[in-house]
């Protein structure tokens, strides 16, 4: 008996663990799932069913091999197409967006995104919210918690906005107290979260995307305005011991530069965001699209035939690869990923950003680090899903009966 409940026990405790390998896709079967929980076949089993059970995945019971594996193929471990989903919501300077994210990071479904931003962020967050909320509805989906992305650092453990520098909230705005506020007015019974947008679009391709399987991923790139940073140590987020770590948009890079909102001049941030491309293009920013739209959509369409647009995005390649060097003297990563604007420049010219990196690298070539484009869609929402997620992966039995 008491062998019986020790397995039964163990069991348990691997709920958690084993949802967490299905979530980021690093246990595609059962066989897999066994080896990395380090658990016997049966014990595997029984905690794929019982996450099935949940409501979490599904078992196919038809086997599939992953592809590389030998011996008898094993039996695919699948996300639920009718699972919970997570409340996500994201704020930038441009507008916002709602959209309802399973498991897997899987978007199920999202609202159009919304041009406006109140100055008042209890009337903007309503806004949000309320449109979740109607996702929900028309979905008829559990929903296991709610997070939010904004474009400022957010203190740790209180929850309030530090410097909206691109928003017009007052600084120190408690975002999570009005976001959970307006959960309840809607009727949402679930527990609020929210962080900085860039962190969390780290910690999304982190575990879904262009940055699976780094240990030390660090990810820089443009909101709609300005620049963020992020770091992701061994799966978690590097957030310092408030929630202000990686302010990499005030990296001096041009000490003659633009006056930027920090009090500074020459900051990534004014430097080589969307705003500064048109800019030093000589572009003024249209009313249709937002800026950072505007901005991308130039150097895609136009780098290679507009000397006008090439010069301007090899300055701001110049620029961004400046900062990045110091990021890898003091960090040592072992991956840089890049998003917004700055994904898009190093797609129009990845052999320069990549050169002045290791030429300005303490290490030189000889320390390069790999820097690839953020692959996911909505990152920064799909990151906030993950906020509301992680206590169901810590301990799927206990979060789910909450809900």
């Amino acid at each position: 008996m008491t062998h019986t409940r020790s397995r039964i026990d163990r069991g348990r405790n691997a709920l958690g663990p084993a949802l967490e390998l299905v979530h980021t896709g690093r246990a595609p079967t059962r066989a897999v799932l066994t080896t990395e929980l380090g658990v016997t076949r049966a014990t595997a089993g029984a905690v794929a069913a019982e996450l099935q059970t949940l409501g979490l995945i599904s078992v196919d019971s038809r086997p599939g091999a992953v592809a590389g594996s030998q011996g008898r193929p094993s039996h695919r471990l699948l996300i639920a197409d009718d699972g919970p989903v997570a409340l996500a919501a994201q704020v930038h300077a441009d507008g916002f967006r709602a959209a309802l994210v399973g498991l897997g990071g899987r978007i199920v479904a999202t609202t159009p995104g919304c041009m406006t931003v109140d100055a008042d962020p209890a009337q903007v967050l309503g806004e949000v919210v309320a449109a979740g909320a109607e996702l929900l509805r028309q979905t008829g989906r559990r929903c296991v918690g709610a997070g939010l992305a904004v474009p400022s650092a957010v203190t740790e453990p209180e929850g309030t906005a530090l410097n909206p520098l691109h928003l017009a909230w007052a600084a120190g705005a408690p975002v999570r107290e009005i976001f959970n506020r307006c959960l309840d007015s809607q009727g949402v019974k679930a527990a609020g979260q929210c962080g900085n947008d860039l962190n969390l679009a780290a910690l999304a391709e982190h575990r879904h995307g262009a940055g699976q399987g780094a240990h030390h991923l660090l990810c820089v790139g443009t909101g709609h305005r300005g620049v963020g940073g992020a770091l992701v140590l061994d799966g978690r987020l590097h957030t310092g011991s408030a929630g202000l770590a990686l302010e990499v948009g005030h990296l001096t890079v041009d000490p003659a530069g633009r006056p930027c909102h920090c009090g500074s001049r020459g900051c990534l941030d004014v430097e080589t965001d969307p705003l500064a491309l048109l800019e030093t293009a000589g572009r003024e920013p249209g009313p249709e699209g937002s800026l950072l739209d505007q901005a991308a959509g130039l150097v895609r369409t136009e780098y290679a035939t507009d000397p006008a647009v090439r010069d301007a995005a090899r300055v701001l390649i110049d620029r961004l690869g400046m900062g990045l060097a110091g990021l890898v003297n003091i960090l040592n990563p072992d991956r840089i990923i890049l998003g917004g604007l700055h994904r898009a420049l190093l797609a129009a010219d990845p052999e320069r950003l990549r050169a002045v990196v290791a030429d300005r690298s303490l290490w030189g070539r000889s320390g390069s680090v790999p820097i690839l484009p953020c692959t996911l869609d909505h990152n920064s929402l799909v990151g906030a899903a993950e906020l509301a997620w992680q206590p169901v992966l810590d301990d799927p039995l206990t979060a789910l009966e909450a809900v």
